[in-house]
Order: structure tokens, then C-alpha cells, then sequence
């Protein structure tokens, strides 16, 4: 019998992705944090990978944790080498999305980014 690994970022894409799934990709995630957190979304970032010509595997999922902080986690295959400036972009525009017209500056949550690659970030 031959066995077969899938990756991580394989099994987000095509398989937690799905709202059903959603309680296994919670799961995984709180053991991996070492607490508790919600799934908010799954952010529509780039296109699924097909093949190795695609656009880059990526996977954005918002979460909360139980302390009511967001927390923006990506998958990230392959190595960029602008990799910390497209983290600090993600996270300043979920910034602008959660605070409204008017509302003082005060107010911006503060947004985590947590990213599993499959390079080495320096």
C-alpha cells in the first residue's frame, strides 16, 4: 500500500476552505496558537495554484480569538523577496476595513499576522 502526504497548504486551499470544514481548520489553528480562535473568513487572495505556472499558493483566512483580536494568517509556498513588505499591506488594509468614517484613531484593533511559509523569511 503506498501512502501519500498532502501538504498543509494543499489541504487549506482545496479542502478547509469550504465552510463545513471550517471546524477542523479552527482546530488545527487553536492547537497551533495554544488558544481558542473563530473563523471570521476566508479572504479571496489570489487564485487557486493549479500547476507551477500559476499565480503563487496562497491562503488568507481572518480569524478572532476569544479576546475579540483579528488575526490575519496566510500560507505562503514560495519565497518573494518583498515577503515582509506584502505582510505589513495585508494587514494595514484589514486596518482600513475595520475602522469607520469618523471614528477615532483610537479605536483600530490591533491585527496579528501570523504566516506559515515554506521558505525561510532571512
Amino acid at each position: 500500500m503506498s501512502r501519500k502526504l498532502i501538504r498543509f497548504d494543499w489541504a487549506m486551499k482545496k479542502l478547509l476552505r469550504q465552510k463545513a470544514n471550517f471546524g477542523i481548520l479552527e482546530g488545527f489553528l487553536s492547537e497551533l496558537l495554544r488558544f481558542d480562535v473563530t473563523i471570521e473568513s476566508i479572504l479571496e487572495s489570489e487564485a487557486n495554484k493549479q500547476d507551477e505556472y500559476d499565480k503563487y499558493n496562497r491562503v488568507d483566512i481572518l480569524v478572532k480569538s476569544q479576546r475579540n483580536e483579528l488575526m490575519l494568517v496566510e500560507v505562503q509556498n514560495d519565497s518573494e523577496i518583498d515577503y515582509f513588505q506584502r505582510m505589513l499591506f495585508g494587514v494595514s488594509k484589514l486596518v482600513t476595513e475595520y475602522i469607520k468614517e469618523g471614528e477615532p484613531y483610537g479605536t483600530i484593533k490591533k491585527i496579528y499576522s501570523i504566516n506559515i511559509v515554506y521558505f525561510g523569511l532571512g
